[in-house]
């Protein structure tokens, strides 16, 4: 019996507000994304920013690894590593 009341209630929860059953998951945070390139990177984070590149949005992290970045981006989305390369220092943009 409450798991009658329950499914009703969540099905009009869904009829006044469609919105909510309609709701796309919020993808990751930057700490979530931080956290993914530093496991991929591990350094210091010089410079972390949430951009549109090719299309989509990503976080993009300069981690400083001794005289090189090495940069790394991470989809907003799916917390995929969509970049990983190295730059050298007075390279950097």
């Amino acid at each position: 019996m409450k798991n009658t009341a329950m499914i009703l209630s969540l099905a009009a929860t869904a009829l006044v507000n469609p919105q909510l059953s309609q709701a796309k998951p919020a993808g990751v945070t930057m700490a979530q994304a931080r956290a993914i390139a530093l496991r991929a990177a591990p350094g210091r984070i010089e410079k972390a920013e949430r951009e549109r590149e090719g299309g989509g949005l990503r976080y993009s992290f300069d981690i400083r690894q001794g005289n090189r970045i090495h940069e790394i981006g991470v989809d907003v989305a799916t917390g995929r590593i969509v970049e990983n390369k190295f730059e050298p220092l007075n390279a950097r943009d």
